[in-house]
């Protein structure tokens, strides 16, 4: 046999081994999975051809999502979805924009921690404030749309003595707080609406009953302790006081640490109410020059 004849056989072969090695490998190897392929393009074809049904099926789909959405809008807290720690300072930034310039306050990050399916950011807030506004933001972060919680917090009252001796009533705080967030959207809204952060004035229970500071005279209003009734004109009164200093009063009239509460015409007197750190006392002045101003606790 010559070489060019054993060449070509050699080939063909070769050529017959491939063809069988890549059917076994096609039929019998890979069948499996052709089946499988073959079975979701049949799918996709019968998909495509009943398009109609897809569009239907995509708005009901749709239309459960919105359901879902709003029921998550409504409740009242939403645990956001990986949140920025940033996210927690522009928070704080909004709420305290229009505090008192009396109000300090510092934020601090402490750590990020595992709280069961959730996670937690977890913040140190500490400073000095006026009642109210250590109240709102207390109330703020409390109920804030996106979960937040204060897990420990410390406050003590202070009173800090300005340049013009005028006293603030002021609480120190120290407090921690906790910022709740997932990995995933399952408990949050995609349209998010803050809940309503301000909340109503409420009395100031750090501020004292009795008070050893007095605030300066610095509007200048008549000091009843020292003062003299003049005269009486229709609906007013006339009056000064040490210095000289005269004044024309009608009832409601603000003078220093109280009111003019009334103008007794029948007996030429007129009567205030002052408050004197937490101590209430009435006064009563009257025209008769030798008779000193009459006072009752």
């Amino acid at each position: 046999m010559d070489r060019k004849l054993r060449n070509t056989l050699l080939l063909l072969v070769i050529l017959l081994l491939i063809v069988i090695g890549g059917g076994i490998y096609a039929f019998w190897i890979q069948k499996d999975k052709i089946t499988e392929l073959d079975k979701k393009l049949e799918d996709i074809r019968v998909k495509a051809v009943n398009s109609d049904d897809l569009k239907l099926q995509l708005e009901s789909v749709k239309k459960k999502a919105a359901e879902f959405d709003s029921v998550l809008a409504l409740r009242k807290f939403n645990i956001p979805m990986n949140l920025s720690q940033i996210d927690f300072y522009n928070f704080i930034n909004r709420v305290t924009r229009n505090f008192s310039p009396l109000s300090k306050l510092n934020v601090e990050y402490v750590k990020k921690e595992k709280a069961k399916e959730f996670f937690v950011y977890i913040y140190k807030l500490n400073g000095v404030a006026e009642f109210n506004d250590i109240y709102r933001l207390i109330y703020a972060i409390e109920e804030s749309k996106q979960l937040k919680k204060i897990k420990k917090v410390k406050m003590t009252n202070f009173v800090e003595v300005d340049d013009e001796d005028i006293p603030h009533y002021l609480v120190s705080y120290n407090m921690f707080v906790y910022v709740y967030f997932a990995d995933n959207d399952r408990f949050a809204t995609s349209k998010m609406k803050e809940n309503r952060l301000r909340p109503n004035p409420v009395y100031n229970v750090f501020y004292p009953l009795i008070r050893n500071e007095i605030p300066p005279n610095t509007e200048h209003l008549l000091d009843v302790q020292s003062a003299r009734l003049l005269a009486l004109v229709p609906d007013g009164a006339f009056l000064a006081d040490a210095d000289g200093n005269t004044y024309l009063l009608w009832e409601g009239d603000e003078v220093y640490l109280g009111y003019l509460t009334k103008i007794d015409f029948d007996k030429n007197e007129v009567h205030f109410i002052l408050n004197k750190g937490g101590i209430i006392e009435k006064v009563t002045l009257t025209l008769e020059n030798e008779q000193k101003p009459k006072s009752k606790k």
